[in-house]
């Protein structure tokens, strides 16, 4: 079953994880929500920051689920940057992702 997201980037110049290589490098609200949906869809994130870990072996297996389906839309308001993800991934590990991608600096505004 897919569940919306409704996310938000109040500063999408401050959306930076701690992690270069798996943290949101985008400019514009399609390029945002490009990335979240990698972030959903493709292993090759998962793997990008699971090799980061300092234990990999150690890391619940169940963190790496995908969803090829999701989608992700974005738009601009004024300043922020508003993302819609529908995906069947779980909302504990969507909020890890966004996390890593934005640090602190996104929030969850609306599920569906």
């Amino acid at each position: 079953m897919s569940v919306s997201y409704s996310i938000s980037l109040p500063d999408p110049a401050q959306a930076r994880g701690s992690e270069p290589s798996v943290s949101f490098t985008a400019h514009g609200a399609d390029a945002f929500a490009e990335q979240l949906r990698d972030a959903l869809a493709d292993p090759a994130w998962f793997q990008r920051w699971l090799a980061l870990q300092p234990d990999p072996d150690e890391v619940d297996p169940s963190m790496g689920i995908t969803d090829p389906s999701a989608t992700v839309t974005g738009q601009q308001a004024d300043l922020r940057i508003n993302l819609v993800a529908t995906t069947s991934i779980p909302g504990d590990i969507l909020k890890h992702r966004m996390h890593v991608l934005a640090g602190k600096h996104w929030e969850l505004r609306n599920v569906r």
